[in-house]
């Protein structure tokens, strides 16, 4: 069993801490020792690692979504799939949606379908049929699933997955350099209490920055 996928299955076992009224680093979240660039600009990058097959990603979606709706106007929100082996079809599935123009339309439904039907989507053959049974031309969708553009993403999110140690999912990375889980953080509730903290935390880091001349 991968690290990635016991990370995944362990927090079936993780209570949620009691709410405290300040977050910890170290407790609640992580600062991690090599930050990521972010591709974000002038926004504060935040950043989900997720993966179809894990329930807890799913549970979380919703959730993720209302927040979204409220999400400080200084951040930007971005989805990266978890590069774990397994779950690299499932990576590049997401891609391809997203190459097809039909990301908004196929993640959520996709995701509801995986969990439904443990297993019976894990090859292309599966994957193009799901997309097909929702209005994508298979050809088109097939193109896609093996184009280069979609190759390249996927090894890019493997090396960011690399890059910013991530074990388990669903995990979330504010500006490229503070990881937190809802097992951490103490609750889907607690984790997207600490998301803004940390969004304001990094807004304020960036102001203290030196500007480049």
């Amino acid at each position: 069993m991968t690290r990635f996928l016991r990370g995944c299955l362990m927090t079936l076992f993780l209570l949620p801490a009691l709410a405290h009224a300040g977050f910890e680093e170290g407790r609640h979240y992580l600062a991690l020792p090599f930050p990521a660039q972010v591709e974000t600009g002038d926004k504060i990058e935040v950043r989900e690692f997720f993966w179809y097959g894990c329930p807890h990603c799913y549970t979380l979606e919703p959730v993720l979504k209302n927040w979204l709706k409220k999400m400080p106007a200084n951040a930007q929100f971005l989805r990266t799939p978890g590069t774990a082996p397994r779950w690299m079809i499932h990576g590049q599935a997401y891609y391809a949606f997203e190459a097809v123009g039909e990301l908004e339309k196929l993640h959520g439904a996709f995701f509801k379908a995986v969990q439904q039907q443990p297993g019976a989507f894990n090859d292309e053959k599966a994957i193009a049929g799901f997309a097909a049974n929702h209005g994508v031309e298979r050809k088109k969708f097939g193109e896609a699933f093996n184009s280069f553009g979609v190759r390249l993403k996927l090894e890019k999110a493997k090396q960011l997955n690399q890059d910013l140690t991530i074990n388990s999912v669903p995990a979330i990375v504010v500006d490229g350099k503070y990881l937190t889980t809802a097992a951490m953080a103490g609750g889907e509730g607690q984790m997207l209490k600490l998301l803004d903290d940390l969004i304001g935390k990094a807004a304020k880091e960036r102001k203290k920055k030196p500007s480049k001349k």
